[in-house]
């Protein structure tokens, strides 16, 4: 019987050295595309959902391996392990990149040798140095591969804390504005690192070697960081004394998630075609998913482990109390906004403005995105922004002494 590798190369996939490619039982090559697609040796390709569109070359500097991807059109996978991940229009990943379940990556983003993602979002042209830990995030900024956020080699998302959880995914950007594409790229110097959870914003510049640990809510700042100074004192663990900020940041992440879904939901819904499949969107929206149901989970795992012995004593120790007490109205609360749309007046203008888009220009999300009217734009900034604030507000609500976290601390 004819290997799969060799039932590719009859679809017109070209394949150097087919004896060293591995296709899994379970693959449906139906599912793969015979259109350009080159695969190098030592390619492994598993999982039933695994989906390769026209263009797609895997394997150029080294062996890779592909488990249940969606690889869009003209992506480059040139070595490492791939596993449950989507990449979008024109990604580019190089040797040594280790990308895992609940990412996205979105048309032109790209990283260059041994970059470390999972659970991480990358909007359009967000470009990732060498030798970089950059997990539990959404990062945006940019108009194009000229002008596009950028994280710097030996970069590291910090992203587990000494009270051993992971409440600490960090927002570079935000959801309502970065998915306009207009917004100021996002700078993170190399030799750096960003101790989740974070918030910065648009115009940002982290100066090389910085160790960022505070959120950054004012447009183009340049933030320089020493490290931490130096100190040596008693240490309670169990103690979660920036509670506040935690929470907020966490909720508000959760919130950005649900909001992109709306987005995903009825304008990425829009460009489903030729280039962007069905199968593709179906992966993006299940992926997606996958990234709001982990953050929701870490989060109600670091409130169930914020339990204090004995009567609450201190207002730390309330706080703590109040927060454990209430975790289940907050799983209650996301799970209740799961469809919730917002308000369709400011989304249903933008969707006439992507549908005249579409007319004129075909297809291309970029392309269409990039030549709506800036007062269309506003609309729908608004519309997921209320998105967001609405569940912030409604989250932020059951924790009465915590209500202050949304301004800052």
């Amino acid at each position: 019987m004819m290997s799969k590798a060799y039932q590719l190369i009859e679809k017109g996939v070209k394949i150097h050295l087919p004896d060293t490619v591995d296709i899994g039982d379970e693959v449906d090559l139906n599912r793969i595309s015979g259109d350009g697609v080159i695969l190098y040796p030592g390619c492994r390709i598993y999982g039933e959902k695994t989906l390769v569109l026209p263009g797609v070359k895997l394997g150029y500097e080294g062996p890779v391996t592909v488990e249940n991807c969606y690889v869009g059109p003209r992506v480059e996978l040139k070595g490492g392990f791939f596993r449950k991940a989507v990449f979008l229009d024109d990604v580019v990943m190089g040797y040594g990149a280790h990308v895992r379940e609940g990412t996205i990556l979105e048309e032109q983003a790209s990283g260059a040798h041994a970059v470390a993602l999972k659970q991480t979002i990358l909007f359009p042209f967000v470009t990732l140095g060498s030798l970089i830990n950059f997990c539990d995030c959404l990062m945006a900024g940019g108009t194009s591969r000229k002008n596009h956020s950028e994280v710097g080699s030996s970069y590291i998302h910090f992203n587990f804390t000494p009270n051993q959880d992971k409440a600490t995914a960090s927002l570079i950007g935000d959801v309502p504005r970065g998915v306009m594409l207009n917004q100021s790229p996002i700078f993170l110097g190399g030799q750096g690192g960003l101790v989740g959870p974070c918030r910065l914003e648009y115009g940002s510049v982290l100066a090389a070697g910085s160790i960022c640990r505070k959120d950054e809510q004012r447009p183009d700042r340049l933030i320089q960081e020493g490290g931490a100074r130096s100190a040596n004192v008693p240490y309670t663990r169990g103690m979660h004394l920036t509670l506040k900020r935690i929470l907020a940041n966490n909720i508000h992440y959760i919130a950005s998630l649900m909001a992109l879904r709306q987005w995903y939901g009825h304008v990425r819904s829009e460009f489903v075609g030729q280039c962007f499949t069905q199968d593709m969107y179906d992966g993006l929206k299940e992926t997606l998913q996958m990234a709001i149901q982990e953050r929701i989970a870490r989060l109600l795992a670091y409130c169930r482990g914020l339990a204090v012995p004995g009567e609450p004593q201190t207002v730390q120790t309330m706080r703590q109390s109040e927060v454990f007490n209430n975790c289940s109205r907050l799983e209650r609360l996301f799970l209740m906004h799961k469809t919730w749309e917002g308000n369709v007046e400011f989304r249903d203008g933008f969707l006439e403005a992507v549908h005249k888009g579409i007319h004129e220009n075909g297809k291309t999300y970029i392309n269409v995105i990039q030549g709506i009217h800036e007062k269309h734009k506003e609309s729908a900034t608004a519309w997921l922004q209320g998105i967001i604030d609405h569940i912030v507000k409604e989250a932020m609500e059951i924790f009465p002494s915590l209500t202050t976290v949304i301004t800052g601390e």
